[in-house]
């Protein structure tokens, strides 16, 4: 709004200053266009498709009364054409639209002086015939375009000027607005711009520039507003644009611009507002930016800045707006900021500022928004803070400060609406009394000391929208009163403290902003009883970890669900899984694992087309797996774990190309393993069968799952020997960089057996790479290329009927921490290359054929527990009990090891006195030929013996005055 409204007012100031008056511009009674113009203008309207009646009023003889066209009042030509579309971002592209393309007669126009086709023809390529038009002055050709850091280029399809020469003939140009049109592909695109003497506003935002010609004469010298915005120019900042003597608006924000600022921009002593945020622009500002002082905006964030924040920075006093967050600043806080009274805006966010906040902070009476928030403060939040009576948001959080927070600090913040102050070490004191002066829309204490018992204060803030308590020693009920703040209510965060009781009915506002807004998350708490109804107006919902029972409520049909993720595991729900979730297509993550639903699995579930990840796992589910769920082609987590489903796996979720995890573990499947699983789901890094019922050989087809990390068919039936192909499984090789849980708001998990415990990865499932085939019946030797797994933390291999030798490569498994190779039929010698496993801290080896000595050495020194080895009647030396003397194995090992030590020690003798002979020739032959040397040598010599010599004489003196 505030943008449009100084749009409109430059544009009339522009219009006034330029000749344009509104005479000119407005429609009049008094004139009459001429009848030439006037086909002109009817040939125009002819050539376009006007679907939504934009020139309805385009009729008659009276053309200056027509929609968008204004006239000289005092010869009646045509001097002003707004063909402007009525279409915004949030309607485009089905805004009013005029359709076609630009009209050739526009260039018959003369006298034209303001023309404005913004946001019309997409599909229009601009004529060379508007270069006729010798006294235009304004001219706005923009097209719809995002200033979006997320989509930042505009959209796709953008108009194109396929020649820029014609706009060099607009000498009388003042303004220019090219915004979303591609000209970027040109390489001379900035000469013909360039030649126009008048220019006072170029604005080329998102056109697709790539880089800026270097200059050295630009006739532009006049220009006071220059944006350069959300392009693609990777270069530095140009110097030639210091010579811009008279620019006072410079936007050069969302770009690939590196190296420094050039110093010489700061003689650009006019500028207003200058933004060189979101590049990669580093070191440091530089200290003659204290030159701009008319600056009022300066916004560097989104760089890689490093260094102090000069002192110059002080003398900008007239400076309202500063941003510089989101860069590289290693200093304390800066308190020369102090001295600039008249900042409304300041945001240091996203450093590492350190010390303590500078308590001048609390001079800054015009200051309205403070963020401090994601750097290294710490210390006590000043008292003079509260002085701020003006400021309306306040962030501090992601810091290390400390203290005890009272309502004094608040007393004179009636302004405040915005508080953030979570991951800190604070401590939140106020009265059960206290009424605050403000109306907060956002509070943020989470990781803060806010018990034990709710925060009464906020029972009078009843315009708020967002309240974030997470992780806030609260040990209570939720009041009563909480009912009547949640009018407004978008974001409720209460999640990882101790709050019991039943669950309040919660209905949330509806609210524009669908991405940030619509979260309820209660996890981690100790609520009870029913669920009586999910609440409307809620994208997130997570209640998980709580002690909630009963049956999921029904929905009808009336409700307002506009639910994405659904969390609800680890309560005690029963029941049958709801039919009426399958209504309710916007979901994307559903996690009701760790309850006890049971039933079947509804095949409708199939219709949730956009589901990303489905855990139903640790429940009693029944029956066949659906294969409805063929269907859910965005599948990138499934989890089945630990219920009672029985069959095959249907050959339909072969379709579930995008899956990374897929567990089944722990049920009653049967039949053999799926060739299609390596045939078709190429993406998958976890693969989880272990604990069912399936028979016959491992496919060669899996050895194509490359990026697989985590393979677990323990506990089955399964036959033959273990694929050579299994080298396959780079994923097992080396660690990947891409993130294992992509899935947003979803922590992905694995119940894996490691060390002889199962244990539960979440955060550190990435670095989880398994393989394990215990308990079936594989036969054949250990495959050396196994070996080659590198990566590997953990190999179980156990209660299989393996035979052979362990492989003697078995040591460049250096990462391995757990290895168990028991209750096979193993035999041989343990191979030394065991002794070089230096994370090794799990090793079982029982219930084999081994013989001969245990290695010893290195992390094996630390696994003295005989049960490692029991089992081995042919194993001696330590730790089990029976000794390698007598045991011709173990003798005749230790004998060739003497025989080895034997021959190195005759070998050492014969290599002496070559060796001697070697030293004696080298250092006297050297004292022979070498002059120098030998003087000093001999010299050394002299002093030796000097010294000894008097040092006899001197004790032998003594020990005549002592004994005689």
């Amino acid at each position: 709004m505030e943008t449009n409204i100084f749009f409109i007012l430059t544009t009339l100031l522009f219009l006034q200053r330029f000749g344009l008056s509104n005479n000119m511009l407005m429609p009049s009674l008094n004139v009459t266009c001429s009848e030439r113009e006037r086909q002109s203008l009817l040939a125009i309207k002819h050539s376009l498709t006007d679907t939504f009646n934009l020139l309805s009023t385009w009729s008659g003889v009276e053309c200056c009364d027509w929609h968008g066209v204004g006239c000289d009042h005092r010869n009646g030509h045509v001097v002003k054409l707004d063909l402007r579309s009525q279409v915004s971002l949030e309607t485009y592209p089905d805004g009013k639209l005029l359709k076609g393309n630009i009209p050739e007669f526009l260039g018959s126009f003369q006298r034209l002086k303001y023309l404005n086709l913004s946001h019309s023809f997409p599909a229009g390529v601009v004529p060379h015939h508007l270069g006729n038009l010798s006294r235009l002055q304004y001219l706005d050709l923009s097209y719809p375009f995002v200033k979006d850091p997320n989509r930042f280029f505009g959209f796709e399809g953008l108009p194109v000027l396929d020649d820029m020469g014609w706009v060099s003939s607009l000498w009388s140009l003042r303004y220019l607005d090219l915004s979303g049109i591609s000209i970027g592909k040109h390489i001379d695109w900035f000469h013909p711009i360039s030649m126009l003497p008048s220019l006072l506003t170029l604005n080329l935002v998102s056109s697709g520039i790539k880089n800026i010609p270097s200059v050295k004469f630009i006739n532009f010298t006049s220009l006071n507003s220059l944006d350069l915005s959300f392009n693609y120019i990777n270069s530095t900042i140009p110097v030639w644009l210091s010579n811009l003597t008279g620019l006072m608006h410079l936007y050069l924000n969302h770009n690939h611009f590196h190296g420094e600022i050039p110093y010489l921009l700061c003689n650009l002593s006019s500028l207003v507002h200058l933004d060189i945020s979101q590049n990669m622009v580093s070191g440091p500002i530089p200290q003659s930016i204290g030159r701009l002082l008319r600056l009022e905006d300066l916004d560097l964030q989104g760089n890689q800045l490093s260094g102090n924040i000069p002192m110059s920075v002080g003398q900008l006093s007239k400076l309202k707006n500063l941003d510089l967050s989101s860069n590289s600043f290693e200093t304390l806080m800066p308190d020369l900021l102090c001295n600039l009274s008249s900042l409304v805006h300041l945001v240091l966010a996203e450093n590492r500022f350190s010390g303590q906040i500078p308590a001048c902070f609390g001079q800054l009476l015009m200051l309205e928004d403070l963020y401090l928030e994601g750097n290294e403060l710490s210390g006590n939040i000043p008292m003079s803070l509260g002085q701020l009576s003006k400021l309306k948001n306040l962030d501090l959080s992601y810091n290390s400060l400390v203290g005890v927070l009272s309502e004094t600090y608040f007393s004179k913040l009636q302004n405040l609406n915005y508080l953030a102050l979570s991951r800190n070490s604070l401590v939140l004191n106020f009265s059960s009394l206290w009424i605050p002066p403000f109306q907060l829309q956002t509070f943020d204490a989470s990781f803060c000391n806010n018990g034990p018992h709710f925060p009464n204060w906020l029972q009078t803030q009843t315009h708020l929208q967002r309240l974030y308590l997470s992780n806030s020693s609260i040990i209570d009920t939720i009041p009563e009163w909480f009912e009547n703040i949640m009018s407004h209510i978008l974001v409720l965060d209460l999640s990882n403290n101790q709050i019991s009781g039943k669950l309040p009915r919660f209905h949330f506002n509806k609210s524009d902003n669908r991405w940030g807004d619509g979260i309820l998350n209660l996890k981690s708490n100790k609520f009870e009883g029913l669920l009586a109804t999910f609440p409307s107006n809620v994208r997130i919902l997570d209640l998980s970890d709580n002690l909630l029972s009963g049956h999921l409520p029904q929905t009808d049909g009336t409700m307002n669900l506009i639910l994405e993720v659904v969390k609800l595991s680890n309560n005690r729900f029963t029941g049958s899984i709801p039919v009426h979730l399958c209504k309710v297509p916007s979901i994307y993550v559903l996690d009701l694992s760790q309850n006890k639903f049971s039933g079947r699995l509804p095949g409708c579930l199939g219709n949730l087309i956009g589901l990303g990840a489905m855990d139903v796992s640790n429940n009693t589910l029944t029956g066949v797996v659906p294969s409805s769920l063929g269907s859910l082609t965005q599948l990138v987590s499934l989890h089945f774990h630990n219920n009672k489903f029985e069959g095959n796996l249907p050959l339909s979720l072969q379709n579930l190309t995008r899956l990374i995890t897929l567990d089944t573990g722990n049920n009653f499947l049967t039949g053999s393993i799926p060739s299609w699983i390596g045939e078709s789901l190429l993406n998958l890094r976890i693969l989880n069968l272990q604990s069912n019922k399936f028979t016959g050989k491992i496919p060669l087809q899996l050895c194509q799952l490359s990026a697989l990390q985590y393979l677990n068919l323990a506990q089955n039936h399964i036959i033959g020997t273990v694929p050579h192909c299994f080298s396959n499984f780079s994923g097992m090789i080396t660690y990947q960089e891409i993130s294992v849980n992509p899935i947003y708001y979803y922590e992905e998990n694995i119940l894996a057996v490691v060390k002889g415990i199962q244990w539960d990865y979440t955060k550190t499932l990435q670095f989880l790479t398994v393989l394990d085939l215990s308990s079936n019946n594989i036969t054949g030797e250990i495959p050396d290329v196994l070996m080659n797994l590198v990566g590997l933390y953990s190999l179980n291999l156990a209660r299989n009927h393996l035979k052979g030798q362990i492989p003697t490569m078995i040591g460049h498994l250096r990462q391995i921490e757990s290895l168990d190779l028991s209750m096979n039929m193993l035999s041989g010698q343990i191979p030394q290359s065991l002794t070089s496993l230096n994370s090794l801290s799990y090793l079982n080896l029982s219930f084999n054929n081994l013989s001969g000595a245990i290695p010893v050495g290195n992390q094996l020194q630390t696994l003295v527990d005989p049960y490692i080895y029991e089992g081995n009647s042919g194993l001696c030396g330590p730790p089990v009990s029976s000794s390698c003397k007598g045991n011709n194995s173990s003798y005749n090992d230790v004998g060739e090891d003497k025989g080895q030590d034997g021959d190195e020690g005759l070998w050492f003798y014969f290599g002496m006195g070559p060796g001697f002979v070697v030293g004696f020739v080298g250092l006297f032959g050297s004292l022979h030929f070498i002059r120098r040397w030998r003087v000093a040598y001999f010299q050394m010599l002299e002093n030796v013996y000097g010294w000894l010599a008097v040092s006899i004489l001197v004790n032998l003196a003594r020990l005549r005055r002592t004994f005689f």
